[in-house]
């Protein structure tokens, strides 16, 4: 387990008598999960800093009317939306669900935020994480900014997936893609078709599958 815990975004270069320390003197909640059962709700305070330790969940991000949902499967090892842990917004952005039986290793914030005075590493691993996210967003805008749909739809799926997200997957009214998108319907239609010829996604009226998440990423920079 300790080897699984090093590996842990945000617990990478510590050093295993370090680790365990932190584990005898501040509460590490290894929690087990079945299939289908719900890990957090959108909307949840995020008081708790969450890593996927085992197995894996499916992540479901919807807009505000729910015309528009994006759904992943993350394996493990993964941190699950520490950029909630701070800020403005603290409530979880996305509904997660046991895709599998999975494990799920809680921490509590207060607890996290102690650990972080005490050890630097885990200060500068949070620090990296959220500066890069918070780069990646500038790198998006001054790359192509506005751009074809394809690019537009590979930095919503940027945005809202991680490198080790699989079967991704975007439930849609065409009417409310396109306004999210800006793009009009008749270029929707045919920016799709082009993207499933190239072999990059698969597509029906209401539903786009992301084949390769990699090559619809290398089109923001194109």
């Amino acid at each position: 387990m300790f080897e699984t815990l090093l590996n842990l975004p945000l617990f990478q270069g510590i050093s295993k008598s370090t680790l365990a320390s932190l584990v005898e003197k501040y509460p590490f909640h290894f929690l087990k999960y079945e299939p289908g059962t719900t890990i957090i709700e959108a909307g949840d305070a995020c008081t708790h800093l969450r890593f996927v330790v085992s197995g894996s969940v499916k992540v479901t991000t919807s807009g505000q009317q729910g015309n528009v949902v994006m759904t992943q499967i993350v394996d493990a090892p993964e941190v699950i939306a520490p950029d909630y842990l701070f800020g403005r917004t603290t409530q979880y952005p996305s509904t997660v669900t046991a895709a599998q039986q999975c494990g799920v290793l809680q921490i509590q914030k207060t607890d996290y935020v102690n650990m972080l005075q005490a050890e630097k590493i885990l200060l500068f691993n949070i620090l990296n994480y959220l500066s890069r996210n918070s780069q990646n967003r500038l790198w998006e805008f001054t790359s192509r900014a506005g751009g074809k749909f394809s690019t537009r739809l590979a930095i919503l799926v940027y945005e809202l997936t991680t490198r080790n997200s699989r079967s991704i997957s975007i439930a849609y009214k065409q009417k409310e893609l396109c306004t999210l998108l800006g793009v009009r319907r008749t270029t929707l239609m045919a920016a799709l078709t082009e993207l499933q010829t190239k072999g990059v996604i698969t597509f029906t009226p209401n539903v786009i599958q992301v084949l390769d998440r990699r090559a619809l990423i290398d089109l923001i920079s194109l």
